[in-house]
């Protein structure tokens, strides 16, 4: 098994659409703290974008590119980590095949989310292999390189304990290949919708990290708030209320959020007003991410070339890795 010396991460984002708040609470800001003392791995996971999005891949590259102008703005630095895609390292596809011919079909079906989704997203039609096997190829992605580690939020758990099992699954037939991935657990603070329900870019409830300054203003307006409070005199509920949860997440002057959560209990500070400062909150917290990624934008080939150059330092580890799992298999002629 190949030493790594610095512990690895590895973590992926399918390419779906724009990237939004919650992707950058939830990922992103870690991901930034994370190149700082790991060796990480970001990819684009576009293979994980047709598990459910076969029917029409147009977007998948423009998303693609355009996330990875987001992962720069938000501070990732394609000289500290390594990104590449997914699809350029067909490695991963090679290992993915292998590991089917180990797993048994219900440690697939019992995934929580595999359920979860098949009854959520009505609208298309996830009834295919590549649906119930996307955990597994989450495993390849991995496990392909030796990772020590996967940044997971806890609904994201019973994947990476299914990797787990598959590794030692493989052991047990063909030796000590691979690193068993351990979680990396990451507090991930949920933002609800602007309507307060789930963030989804389907329910068109986000704020983009691409949007600019006069969108973020327009969203925060319509934001849903404490649906009992018709009036600014009435006292209002700060618990729960989303335009309050988003200024516990991006509004760092404490006392003014401390201030009217104070007079919005009290009846003493209208809607207007809140929100106002929560949309100067968050332009401030997004202008320097604009700032980068209009800078990453504005090189011609750029995004192209870290991501060709990531998936070529990717592919010769995979490859390595994909010599000696073939040669414990028996696969060399």
């Amino acid at each position: 098994m190949a030493a790594v010396t610095t512990p690895r991460v590895v973590s992926g984002m399918r390419p779906t659409g724009k990237l939004h708040l919650g992707h950058l609470m939830g990922a992103l800001q870690n991901w930034t703290t994370l190149q700082e003392q790991y060796d990480c791995f970001y990819f684009v996971a576009d293979w994980h974008a047709l598990t459910s999005h076969y029917a029409d891949t147009a977007d998948i590259v423009p998303s693609a590119l355009d996330n990875v102008a987001d992962w720069i703005g938000a501070g990732l630095d394609p000289e500290k980590s390594t990104f590449f895609v997914q699809s350029m390292v067909p490695e991963h596809a090679e290992l993915f095949l292998l590991l089917q011919m180990v797993t048994p079909i219900p440690w697939l079906e019992r995934v929580p989310t595999y359920k979860e989704q098949i009854e959520q997203l009505t609208d298309r039609d996830l009834g295919s292999i590549g649906f119930l096997g996307y955990p597994l190829l989450q495993t390849a992605d991995v496990i392909i390189y030796n990772a020590n580690f996967v940044p997971v939020g806890e609904d994201q758990v019973p994947h990476l304990e299914l990797s787990r099992e598959v590794v030692r699954r493989f052991t047990n037939f063909y030796g000590e290949l691979f690193v068993e991935p351990q979680a990396l657990l990451t507090p991930t603070p949920r933002l609800p919708g602007l309507d307060n329900r789930k963030m989804s870019k389907s329910y068109n409830n986000t704020i983009d990290l691409s949007d600019d300054a006069e969108a973020v203003k327009q969203k925060v307006r319509q934001m849903y708030t404490d649906p009992k409070r018709v009036r600014a005199d009435i006292p209002g509920t700060v618990e729960g209320n989303p335009v309050f949860i988003y200024h516990d997440a991006f509004n760092t002057n404490r006392d003014e959020v401390e201030d009217l959560k104070a007079r919005y209990r009290a009846g003493k500070v209208g809607d207007v007003e809140v929100k106002t400062k929560l949309a100067a909150a968050v332009n401030q917290m997004l202008d320097p991410i604009r700032e980068r990624r209009a800078a990453a934008l504005a090189r011609p080939g750029y995004l192209r070339e870290v991501l060709v150059e990531g998936s070529r330092r990717a592919r010769a580890e995979a490859q390595a890795t994909m010599a000696r799992v073939r040669a414990a298999v028996g696969l060399q002629y």
